[in-house]
């Protein structure tokens, strides 16, 4: 997925095992005579974010249910029929031919530098191959999809029989990305290739990493406000659809998860939990108890 716009990225920390420490955001809920942990992950990661420090490792282990946005091992055929549906350009589209040999010389050699045959790349709306192409960049930087928050809290779930829950579907992410208007799809993918070229992504990442790293809520928050000025093509859609777009319905699902069950363990994005328009915060206007442990 376009994980936010590429929220986080770059900056190769040291390989060496680091000691449990505090990391992303984490909160406690209450309502409905119920209790939660909500936490904020990374989506891509390195060995020295682990081990978790151990009030959430603890948490989870001993957690009636884990919500996650996705299970993150999802079968190869939902996988495929969610991408054919959404991520393909349609038979007799307009394709990459129309931006003109310049334009599609420069996206066949990011494409062959991130491992994709540019034959294929050009089977893929913009927005999907702009995904691709920054996660492509995680890898190059040292970050990894097998590494990230959200995977090993399933796995510490799924090695003590906790039930894992999905909140959003694939199909809904996916169609999500293709809700922006073709001519603005291009537009991204266009931001998206300078951004990496530039090394803008890089920077932005060294602030999200850091920020995530030490639980620093002050980066995050920061990081959060440069978001909201972010009028580009680019900021205006992570911000308005694929946060804002998604936040109310997040809420409602913890809320109901919060109803109907004690000591669950919700993990989202970090994204996600900040700002005026975040989670917590809409949770907090409905009543339930929130309480930021770091």
């Amino acid at each position: 997925m376009l994980r936010r716009l590429i929220i986080v990225f770059f900056v190769f920390l040291s390989w060496q095992p680091a000691e449990a420490a505090e990391r992303g955001a984490l909160f406690r809920l209450s309502a409905h005579g119920h209790t939660m942990f909500l936490f904020g992950t990374m989506h891509v990661g390195l060995p020295s974010f682990y081990p978790l420090e151990p009030q959430l490792a603890a948490a989870v282990e001993s957690a009636s249910v884990l919500a996650l946005e996705l299970d993150p091992q999802p079968s190869f055929a939902k996988v495929a029929a969610a991408l054919n549906r959404y991520g393909k350009l349609a038979p007799g589209a307009a394709g990459y031919v129309q931006l003109g040999p310049r334009k599609l010389t420069r996206i066949d050699e990011m494409a062959r530098a991130a491992g994709l045959d540019p034959a294929t790349a050009h089977s893929y709306k913009p927005v999907l191959l702009a995904t691709l192409l920054s996660l492509a960049e995680y890898e190059k930087q040292g970050y990894r999809a097998s590494l990230s928050t959200d995977r090993e809290l399933a796995r510490m779930a799924r090695a003590r029989g906790v039930r894992i829950v999905e909140l959003e579907s694939l199909e809904g992410q996916l169609a999500m990305l293709d809700s922006l208007p073709v001519p603005s799809q291009w537009r991204f993918l266009e931001d998206c290739l300078n951004s990496i070229s530039s090394g803008a992504q890089a920077n932005e990442v060294r602030t999200v990493v850091g920020a995530w790293g030490r639980a620093d809520q002050a980066g995050l928050e920061a990081m959060a406000q440069r978001m909201q000025l972010d009028n580009s093509v680019g900021g205006k859609f992570t911000r308005e659809v694929l946060l804002d777009g998604r936040n109310g319905t997040l809420a409602d699902k913890i809320d109901t998860l919060l109803k109907e069950t004690d000591k669950a363990v919700s993990a989202i994005g970090v994204l996600h939990l900040l700002g005026p328009r975040s989670v917590p915060e809409l949770l907090r206007a409905r009543g339930v108890g929130v309480e930021r442990v770091y």
